[in-house]
């Protein structure tokens, strides 16, 4: 069996993020000195205050070596804030292994390239840079740019003359991939003829530092700079700009673009990585399997609300994972794609959790059709009104990795003129085999194709797609919707469409050409028009690209059952009795169930309901059948009936229950508990004492149970 990943994203890189970059560190300078250069005396004392300041909590010996040697150049500030988070040797061994893992360039293969030569790097600075410092190789200005930037191309070495210091200057090329120059210098010298080789800053040091003996004007740059051109005309130009070709004799100033390479040199390990990862393995190392913790996934998503023709509210998402390994057995390819979703309140109350698996499986010719294409995730769940955030963790069964999903949702209540936010598709296609049944994007019995990151080429057809509910006929007849485009802050295209010549509604689709729309950032406005006013507006954003086409994903979705289906009842009853909304979530149940009066699990959840009602008897007599004879229930069915038994007052039917529950799926804390009500409910308080006993051995943080405790030993 071999594992094969298919890639579905690329990093983008340019000469903007070079200019960026530069106009921060030339904002920043000042803050930020070079390492290698002196600070003045007020910096010193408030960097020396910081560093007090962040000291280090306490951690075994080999991880402070790992954090503050090993990795100390490559680390970025995020993945030391989540390192020091950590509160077992557990978790940092995974941390560790999830570092090393985002820095793999070939992740195929069984050797970490990246670190080996990391450690091959470190080896060697300590070995020859620590010579003439007490400080080991790697905390010298040459180990630290040798750590960083690796051997480079060629070193000129200026030494045992009388008058220039000792020199070295260290030329690079072949480093445009870090978003580099083609060719560079950095340059080191021995400052005051002792000590260690620290870094050469053109604009700090200047000239004069090269020379020995110089007691010209500190100002002068341009006299140092002819002084030290008729000693060494190489290291003169190096002095001015570490850049060749920029020598900037001319202006007879130092460049200021050398110490912006400086500091960019410095800043790129960490620019390499993104490291959203290490907040992910934060969150989610308490819910995923060990093999999944180090392995985090990037993926893009989007979440949409939208009305199913039955009247409740539908989630709308797609999860699109950067790329998808499957595990290969002979010609056929395969893996299983497993979702746990939890949609809870704002405060964290859990309203509603899934679970989901989506199975992969390929042959050669699809295989070899897919592996170049992204692949997309589409789902879709039902949701009572409310503001919840949305959770779903997807987990890759070939590669153990693991991405997820975090939006904040809001579902509107009823009453009022709704327009839903626009869904922007690149194709919209008749869904005539759907029967009816419900399919993520499937709106209007139209199939929406559509990717999270929302970008188009001037050869595509966009398809604005939304909903419109709660309108009058005679708000009808005089409304409009109006389409704007703005590229940047200008209007750049607009469209009002008369509702009576939109006979889809409260379905709404409309198609624009953007073979006129030049490369760029663009938000869409749409609005309801009434007499020319403005009555609501909702808002998406998109990017038309220059490139003539995009690669377009490969879809997994399932269909779903009619919306009048029992299904929807069960689920959305769930979140209501969760929420504590009973008397919505009996109705909703009670429905479902008379479609559908022999499935279990609608029983149980109405049965719960009941008991929160205090209706024992009707609780008990709804499931009743569930666990009589033969047929084994569910541990929650048999938990549910216990406890409508126990609050009737049948104690040992009660404990009979139990009994079946324990020979069926074992003991647990709940069942335990439970077990005590009962046997103390019949007088026999040793029982009672035994089981509460047994369950606070397994947990002991049970504040309740140790009360009745130690009421039954009068303590």
């Amino acid at each position: 069996m071999k594992t094969i990943s298919i890639k579905s994203g690329q990093r983008m890189t340019g000469a903007a993020c070079l200019v960026l970059l530069l106009a921060f560190l030339w904002l920043e300078g000042a803050a930020y000195p070079l390492s290698g250069a002196p600070a003045p005396e007020a910096q010193k004392k408030t960097s020396s205050k910081k560093q007090s300041r962040e000291k280090l909590p306490p951690i075994p010996e080999n991880y402070r070596k790992w954090l503050e040697e090993e990795v100390a150049y490559i680390i970025t500030p995020v993945e030391k804030e989540i390192f020091l988070k950590l509160k077992t040797d557990r978790e940092r061994d995974l941390f560790i292994e999830a570092f090393w893992k985002h820095r793999d360039p070939i992740p195929e293969t069984t050797e970490n390239e990246f670190k080996s030569e990391h450690y091959r790097r470190i080896d060697y600075a300590n070995k020859y840079f620590g010579r003439e410092s007490p400080k080991p190789g790697w905390k010298t200005d040459r180990g630290r740019f040798y750590i960083i930037l690796g051997p480079p191309n060629d070193i000129q070495r200026i030494d045992s003359k009388s008058e220039v210091y000792d020199t070295e200057i260290w030329f690079y090329q072949g480093k445009t991939d870090l978003g580099l120059p083609p060719g560079f210098n950095v340059l080191f010298f021995r400052e005051k003829g002792t000590g260690e080789f620290r870094l050469y800053s053109p604009t700090n040091d200047g000239p004069q530092a090269l020379l020995t003996g110089y007691w010209g004007d500190p100002a002068d740059y341009m006299s140092a700079y002819q002084k030290l051109r008729e000693i060494e005309p190489t290291l003169a130009n190096a002095s001015l700009s570490l850049i060749p070709g920029e020598e900037n004799t001319a202006l007879g100033r130092p460049s200021l673009s050398s110490d912006l390479l400086l500091r960019q040199i410095e800043a790129t390990p960490q620019r390499m990585v993104e490291d959203k990862y290490a907040r992910k393995f934060f969150e989610y190392k308490d819910l995923v399997e060990v093999e999944y913790s180090a392995n985090y996934l990037d993926s893009d998503y989007l979440v949409k609300v939208l009305k199913s023709p039955a009247g409740f509210y539908l989630i709308h998402y797609t999860i699109e994972p950067k790329r998808l390994s499957v595990n290969q057995y002979d010609n056929r390819f395969a893996t299983n794609l497993k979702l746990n979703g939890t949609l809870s309140t704002l405060d964290g109350k859990i309203v509603y959790q899934f679970e989901k698996t989506y199975p992969v499986q390929m042959n050669e010719a699809q295989m070899r059709e897919r592996q170049s294409l992204p692949v997309a995730i589409y789902d879709v769940l039902p949701c009572v009104p409310g503001d919840y955030k949305l959770s779903v963790l997807v987990k890759n069964d070939a590669s153990k990795e693991f991405t997820s999903l975090e939006q904040t949702i809001r579902i509107p209540g009823k009453g009022g003129v709704e327009l839903s936010s626009p869904i922007l598709a690149y194709k919209v296609s008749p869904a005539e085999a759907a029967g009816g049944r419900v399919k993520a994007f499937l709106v209007g019995g139209n199939q929406l194709y559509l990717q999270a990151s929302r970008v188009f080429t001037a050869r595509d057809q966009l398809a604005v797609v939304l909903q419109l509910y709660g309108l009058t006929l005679a708000l009808r007849d005089k409304a409009g919707l109006r389409f704007q485009f703005f590229k940047e802050t200008e209007t750049f295209k607009e469209k009002v469409v008369p509702l009576t010549e939109i006979p889809t509604l409260p379905e709404v689709v409309q198609i624009f050409s953007l073979s006129d729309f030049p490369p760029a950032h663009y938000f869409l406005n749409v609005s309801l028009m009434v007499d020319g006013k403005e009555q609501v507006t909702t808002r998406e954003e998109f990017d038309l690209t220059f490139m003539d086409s995009l690669p377009r994903p490969w879809i997994l979705s399932r269909v779903l059952p009619p919306p009048d289906s029992p299904y929807y009842g069960h689920i959305l009853g769930t979140q209501l009795y969760n929420l504590g909304r009973l008397g919505e979530a009996r109705s909703i149940l009670e429905q479902a169930l008379s479609a559908e009066p022999q499935n279990e699990e609608l029983s149980r959840q109405l049965a719960q309901v009941y008991l929160e009602q205090r209706e024992f008897a009707r609780a008990a007599g709804l499931i009743e059948n569930f666990i009589a004879g033969e047929k084994q229930a569910t541990y929650e069915t048999y938990l549910v009936a216990g406890k409508a038994f126990y609050h009737l007052g049948e104690y040992q039917k009660a404990i009979d229950v139990l009994d079946r529950a324990v020979n069926v799926h074992g003991t647990n804390i709940a069942l335990l508990n439970l077990f005590g009500d009962c046997y103390l409910g019949l007088g026999k308080k040793a029982e009672a004492s035994a089981v509460w006993e047994k369950s606070l051995e397994i947990m002991p943080d049970q504040p309740e149970v140790k009360k009745k405790l130690q009421a039954l030993k009068g303590k």
